[in-house]
């Protein structure tokens, strides 16, 4: 009898489809998590290099406003002071290199992204998809 080698691919909106995580899941995945909204931070945006230090003093709404307008960010909420980074049309995060799939700031990236998936939707799990 043959074995079934197919991998099951998630469905994003599914969380009981996503898989318990492992290292070695990025290294096949089509970058699945960078479709995600990410949210950000001050400190997140600081260290991207898209805000200066010596903003963090301004008013939020008023970088957000900024931001929004250079396309970077997609949304501000005031009262938890999260910013939520723009995606492109097909939900990629604006970071994505579209034919590597790769973060082009992975340096750099948001404390969401360093965390996940110890931190997100599921914890301790990710929407794996293999790369085709």
């Amino acid at each position: 009898m043959m074995k079934n080698n197919l991998i099951p691919a998630a469905d994003i909106e599914r969380l009981d489809t996503w898989a318990r995580y492992n290292k070695d899941m990025c290294y096949s995945c089509h970058s699945t998590c960078c479709t995600l909204p990410v949210e950000v931070r001050l400190s997140d945006l600081i260290r991207i290099g898209v805000v200066d230090a010596f903003e963090k003093d301004e008013p939020a709404k008023n970088i957000a406003k900024r931001l929004q307008k250079e396309g970077i960010v997609e949304r501000f909420n005031q009262k938890s002071g999260i910013f939520t980074l723009t995606r492109l049309s097909n939900n990629d995060c604006l970071y994505l290199d579209r034919k590597t799939r790769l973060c082009t700031i992975y340096d750099q990236r948001p404390d969401t992204c360093r965390n996940h998936p110890r931190v997100g939707p599921r914890p301790g799990y990710c929407a794996y998809k293999p790369k085709a």
